[in-house]
């Protein structure tokens, strides 16, 4: 699926932690498009993207500890399943003493199709677990993120469990490809504190 994205070898990360990156997503093949899981899938691009494997298993994640644009980050998986996210942030924030600023959160959202994509500074759960949870263990929404758009429920009535653990389809990964994209490059001008050119660029 990421074929197409240009790879570049990251350099060996020096000094302390900087930022803490975070996809949401659920673990286990079953769930690897399901559109709960776009944090994920953001992820796989960039680690595609960067030459790296997010593999080592700390704070009840997989984690990478990488340079992006000169920044230290640790990437991170949860895989803790989607509702219970904070407590795997939590206890990588704490450890490295990374604050929530720059702690930033790409995940799906049912409010925006398939292919949009929204970038903001901060805000509430927007009724979504993982940022629940998230806020609930740092005490704090003043994290910045990414919202991937992941579609809204066919009608009403739909079970939103159902949805967000259902597959994205063909037509859909197609759309949401050069979002996840979109969402690598706007990572990169959130790490050099260009956030307000990222949502410039990429808000949609």
């Amino acid at each position: 699926m990421f074929n197409r994205f240009r790879r570049q070898t990251s350099t060996t990360p020096t000094g302390a932690p900087e930022f803490l990156v975070v996809g949401l997503g659920n673990p286990g093949n079953k769930y690897t498009y399901t559109r709960h899981n776009s944090g994920f899938l953001c992820l796989d691009m960039l680690s595609d993207k960067l030459n790296i494997r997010i593999d080592r298993l700390k704070f009840k994640s997989l984690i990478c500890d990488t340079n992006i644009n000169g920044h230290r980050c640790i990437v991170m998986k949860p895989q803790t399943f989607m509702n219970n996210s904070g407590e795997a942030v939590r206890e990588c924030a704490s450890f490295y003493k990374i604050p929530a600023e720059k702690v930033i959160v790409i995940y799906d959202d049912i409010s925006l199709d398939v292919g949009k994509l929204r970038i903001r500074r901060k805000g509430t759960d927007g009724g979504h677990n993982g940022i629940k949870s998230i806020i609930y263990h740092l005490n704090s929404d003043q994290f910045p993120r990414i919202k991937l758009g992941c579609g809204k429920k066919p009608h009403p009535d739909y079970d939103l469990i159902d949805w967000v653990i259902s597959e994205f389809k063909k037509d859909e990964l197609k759309a949401l490809e050069p979002a996840l994209s979109n969402a690598c490059k706007a990572l990169e001008l959130m790490l050099d504190n260009n956030i307000e050119k990222a949502m410039n660029l990429y808000n949609s």
